[in-house]
């Protein structure tokens, strides 16, 4: 079967696997890259010996320099043995599944209103919410507002604000619609509310989008940081995993506070700055393969119908 397949490939398709293998390599190369510095000696980093692959540099007994394949974890020591960094990274791991949570269930309480035909100020609603999503005040007045709302240097700022996505939203609506009518009718006949029929028929049916919407939730939550750099300037113990990593890369914070002069070796920066991205990494990393699966389907089918 896939000899016949690659057969009848034609040029258009292998055009298209070539410019995916182009991507695909573009996506991963930087990350390669990050992982080998962080694994390399701050030697072989000055003299630019490290690619995609780490490299140790290795004194000779006849004092020739030789930059084998190898790997050191020090960078990752500094940065595991950082309680700010450590802490950081707990946080923003609890701000993220609270923040996810809540947002899923605001958007399904939002969009399932929605579906109902009979629902007055529909029309006006849905053109009331997607208006948002194109003109916005500007962060002036939305400065305002959460400093008279009392947000400013409060960690709720980080979760409040983006509670909603509108196109996360209309998604969420595309895809309910989709759910065939006539089992809602059924559940209205048997004496069902909008609410139990929300648990008993639409949740169950809607395992791919909210696993779609919850990631693409997550995801955003966890690389966000401009909220944090404007709106807890007073407050850095609520700083998330971004805005740490940040401040590392622009040397606004200490490298390594255990040892400020390992930190100020040549290449040292660049190896426990690259051991910070890698680590702020992971966790993300280990949650999308999951829920990959859904991924597609989800956006497929709540973009289609209605």
């Amino acid at each position: 079967m896939v000899g016949r397949k690659l057969k009848g490939a034609t040029i258009g398709d292998w055009v298209i696997v070539l410019i995916m293998i182009g991507i695909i390599l573009m996506c991963i190369l930087p990350v390669l890259t990050v992982v080998a510095n962080s694994l390399s000696d701050p030697g072989a980093i000055v003299r630019q010996q490290v690619t995609f692959i780490p490299r140790l540099e290795v004194l000779e007994d006849g004092g020739d320099r030789l930059f084998p394949i190898g790997a050191r974890f020090d960078a990752y020591v500094d940065i595991l043995s950082d309680s700010r960094f450590m802490r950081s990274l707990g946080w923003t791991i609890i701000l993220t599944f609270i923040a996810t949570i809540f947002s899923l269930v605001m958007t399904v309480l939002c969009a399932y209103p929605l579906t109902y035909d009979n629902l007055k100020g529909r029309g006006f609603i849905t053109v009331a919410v997607i208006f948002t999503m194109y003109f916005q005040a500007g962060w002036i007045p939305t400065f305002v507002l959460y400093r008279d709302l009392g947000l400013l240097d409060n960690r709720w700022v980080l979760v409040l604000p983006g509670f909603i996505s509108v196109f996360l939203l209309i998604i969420m609506r595309k895809f309910f619609l989709g759910i065939p009518d006539s089992l809602r009718e059924s559940a209205e006949i048997d004496g069902a509310g909008p609410f139990r029929i929300l648990a008993r028929i639409y949740l169950p049916l809607s395992t791919p989008v909210l696993a779609t919407v919850g990631l693409m939730y997550a995801v955003g939550r966890w690389n966000g940081f401009t909220d944090a750099l404007w709106f807890l300037r007073s407050a850095p113990e609520w700083h998330p995993i971004q805005l740490v990593l940040f401040n590392i890369l622009q040397g606004i914070v200490p490298i390594d506070p255990m040892d400020p002069g390992m930190a100020a070796a040549p290449g040292r920066s660049e190896t426990v700055q690259a051991a910070a991205i890698v680590v702020a990494m992971v966790p993300i990393l280990c949650v999308y393969p999951w829920l990959q699966k859904y991924f597609v389907s989800g956006v497929t089918l709540g973009a289609v119908k209605g």
